[in-house]
Protein backbone atom coordinates (compact mmCIF):
# COMPACT_ATOMS: atom_id res chain seq x y z
CA UNK A 1 0.00 0.00 0.00
CA UNK A 2 1.09 3.31 -0.63
CA UNK A 3 -0.58 6.98 0.02
CA UNK A 4 -3.66 7.51 1.83
CA UNK A 5 -5.66 4.75 2.94
CA UNK A 6 -9.31 6.43 2.73
CA UNK A 7 -12.96 6.96 0.91
CA UNK A 8 -11.01 6.84 -2.30
CA UNK A 9 -8.84 3.86 -1.82
CA UNK A 10 -10.56 1.33 1.01
CA UNK A 11 -12.38 -0.49 -2.24
CA UNK A 12 -9.90 -1.42 -4.54
CA UNK A 13 -7.53 -2.37 -1.05
CA UNK A 14 -10.19 -4.39 0.40
CA UNK A 15 -10.76 -6.61 -3.43
CA UNK A 16 -7.06 -6.89 -2.93
CA UNK A 17 -6.89 -8.32 0.54
CA UNK A 18 -10.16 -10.39 0.41
CA UNK A 19 -8.86 -12.17 -3.06
CA UNK A 20 -5.34 -12.92 -1.76
CA UNK A 21 -7.46 -14.46 1.09
CA UNK A 22 -9.28 -16.38 -0.99
CA UNK A 23 -7.35 -17.56 -3.57
CA UNK A 24 -4.17 -18.35 -1.62
CA UNK A 25 -5.72 -18.99 2.13
CA UNK A 26 -2.68 -18.18 3.73
CA UNK A 27 -1.88 -19.33 7.36
CA UNK A 28 -0.49 -15.66 7.86
CA UNK A 29 -1.16 -12.28 6.45
CA UNK A 30 0.88 -9.49 7.19
CA UNK A 31 0.31 -5.71 5.88
CA UNK A 32 2.97 -3.33 5.17
CA UNK A 33 2.37 0.05 5.88
CA UNK A 34 5.29 2.04 5.73
CA UNK A 35 4.29 3.28 2.73
CA UNK A 36 0.62 4.88 4.06
CA UNK A 37 0.96 8.66 4.93
CA UNK A 38 -2.74 8.82 5.75
CA UNK A 39 -5.73 6.53 7.12
CA UNK A 40 -9.42 7.87 8.63
CA UNK A 41 -12.00 5.71 9.29
CA UNK A 42 -12.74 4.31 6.51
CA UNK A 43 -9.10 2.99 6.35
CA UNK A 44 -9.65 1.40 10.22
CA UNK A 45 -13.12 -0.21 8.91
CA UNK A 46 -11.04 -1.46 6.52
CA UNK A 47 -8.27 -3.01 8.24
CA UNK A 48 -10.59 -4.22 10.25
CA UNK A 49 -12.84 -6.18 7.76
CA UNK A 50 -9.72 -7.64 6.52
CA UNK A 51 -8.90 -8.71 10.14
CA UNK A 52 -12.14 -10.56 10.32
CA UNK A 53 -12.06 -12.08 6.97
CA UNK A 54 -8.65 -13.68 7.80
CA UNK A 55 -10.04 -14.66 10.38
CA UNK A 56 -12.95 -16.74 8.89
CA UNK A 57 -10.03 -18.50 6.58
CA UNK A 58 -7.70 -19.65 9.34
CA UNK A 59 -5.24 -16.33 9.06
CA UNK A 60 -3.21 -14.36 11.02
CA UNK A 61 -3.66 -10.58 10.30
CA UNK A 62 -1.09 -7.86 11.60
CA UNK A 63 0.16 -4.82 10.38
CA UNK A 64 3.61 -3.47 10.43
CA UNK A 65 5.44 -0.07 10.11
CA UNK A 66 3.25 2.39 10.45
CA UNK A 67 3.73 5.55 10.51
CA UNK A 68 3.83 7.58 13.49
CA UNK A 69 0.23 9.22 12.03
CA UNK A 70 -1.07 5.55 11.74
CA UNK A 71 -0.46 4.08 14.11
CA UNK A 72 -1.69 6.69 16.57
CA UNK A 73 -5.20 6.31 14.52
CA UNK A 74 -4.37 3.01 15.69
CA UNK A 75 -3.91 3.32 19.22
CA UNK A 76 -6.73 6.32 19.77
CA UNK A 77 -9.22 3.45 18.44
CA UNK A 78 -7.99 0.72 20.93
CA UNK A 79 -6.35 -1.53 18.21
CA UNK A 80 -3.04 -1.67 18.40
CA UNK A 81 -3.05 -4.95 19.89
CA UNK A 82 -5.77 -6.91 17.61
CA UNK A 83 -2.99 -5.94 15.17
CA UNK A 84 -0.26 -7.75 16.45
CA UNK A 85 1.38 -3.40 16.64
CA UNK A 86 3.56 -2.46 20.33
CA UNK A 87 1.53 -0.12 21.92
CA UNK A 88 4.32 2.96 21.11
CA UNK A 89 4.97 3.84 17.09
CA UNK A 90 8.61 3.33 16.40
CA UNK A 91 9.45 -0.28 19.13
CA UNK A 92 10.84 -3.03 17.68
CA UNK A 93 8.93 -6.19 19.54
CA UNK A 94 5.84 -7.26 17.33
CA UNK A 95 3.59 -10.14 18.10
CA UNK A 96 3.69 -12.37 15.38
Amino acid sequence: MRGSLDAATVDVVRAALLDVLHRERPRLMIVDLTFVTFMDSMGIGMLVAGHEAARDVGARFLLCNPSEFVHRQLRITGLTDLFGLPSTAGAQTYRI
